[in-house]
């Protein structure tokens, strides 16, 4: 029986860190564990330029707990006015690592994003050519599309579309939540990745809804059947390089979450990897742990991994259940088990 588990310093390819005091408060939760991660930019206002992004990563940097080894790898958000070469100059520079595209009204400060595809082709021809990653929150937005259909119906509609057009862009389809997407990533070639978030290995959509709501579960992409969660988990453990871990981990304070019309995220950053030992180890997949949260996503992003480890033991964590920041507390998400790993 394994007792405890040294893997290279995981990566976390799909982070939001937001702003100001939340920053402060959210950056030490990844950074205790992690050694990158790819910074979400859909700030107020979004992180449109190279400027900005530069901006924010000096923010992120000042925030960081004194000798923290942490590195934040910058993203800019994909509008329909962003300018190819502005893109193609912060790529060169080494600054930025990723443009993400959310289509406008998606999820959390996403009105910014794109309506007319056409509109950013010239960005993503430059993209293709360069080799720049895009990032895409894989839904429609239709009104008259269930939430529950919306990943599968992009797929369909927007994402081969855009791949078939642009030949040579490679795209990253982020927090996955669908048997479909799992399918569809599985049957692409290397330009093409899939990270999958800590919470949709646990929750579907009963535990969202079953038995009363659970705003703290409430995320988007929203949870799907269990049917889905499966097919998640058999991704991830597989070992294949085409899927790696973006956690998703989206801070709101409890008074945002607990509104009428509440905010969607979990925030997982704190308790991630022990959940994650958890899942792999009821697979019987430990030796793909590794591979999962810190080979493949460098791999696919053309970076090294890192050279050095963390360790687990197989023991109970102890972690509190939420973070207090200036705004409020955040809740920290509950996997709904007990806990029987914990990083040394």
């Amino acid at each position: 029986m394994t007792t405890t588990l040294t893997l290279r310093r995981p990566d976390d390819w799909h982070l939001h860190l937001r702003d100001g005091a939340m920053l402060r408060a959210v950056l030490p939760e990844t950074a205790r564990h992690f050694g990158r991660a790819i910074i979400m930019p859909n700030l107020v206002p979004p992180v449109v330029t190279a400027a900005q992004a530069m901006a924010y990563r000096e923010r992120i940097c000042a925030a960081l707990p004194e000798g923290t080894g942490f590195t934040p790898l910058m993203t800019l958000y994909l509008t329909e006015d962003t300018n190819p070469e502005d893109v193609a100059a912060a790529h060169a520079s080494g600054l930025v690592h990723a443009v993400k595209l959310y289509p406008a009204g998606a999820t959390t400060n996403s009105a910014s994003g794109v309506s007319n595809f056409d509109n950013v082709r010239a960005t993503l021809e430059r993209m293709a050519g360069i080799g720049l990653p895009l990032c895409v929150h894989g839904e429609v937005t239709d009104s008259d599309i269930d939430i529950f259909d919306r990943e599968a119906v992009f797929i369909d509609r927007v994402l081969d579309p855009i791949r078939r057009a642009t030949p040579g862009l490679r795209v990253v389809m982020e927090h996955i939540t669908t048997s479909d997407a799992v399918e569809y990533a599985r049957a692409q070639g290397d330009d093409l990745g899939a990270t999958i978030t800590t919470h949709h290995l646990v929750i579907n959509r009963n535990h969202i809804l079953a038995g009363g709501i659970r705003p703290h579960y409430y995320c988007l992409p929203v949870a799907k059947r269990e049917q889905h969660r499966q097919a998640l988990v058999t991704a991830a453990t597989s070992g294949s390089a085409r899927f790696f871990l973006g956690t998703d981990s989206a801070p709101h304070t409890d008074a945002n979450k607990l509104l009428p019309c509440g905010c969607a995220g979990c925030f997982t950053a704190t308790n991630t990897l022990s959940i994650l030992a958890q899942v792999f180890e009821e697979q019987n997949a430990l030796e793909h742990l590794e591979r999962f949260t810190s080979l493949n996503g460098p791999g696919f992003y053309r970076l090294p991994a890192n050279t050095d480890t963390i360790t687990l033991e197989k023991s109970a964590p102890d972690y509190p259940d939420h973070i207090e920041t200036d705004d409020g507390p955040v809740t920290v998400f509950d996997p709904g088990f007990a806990l029987t790993w914990k990083v040394l």
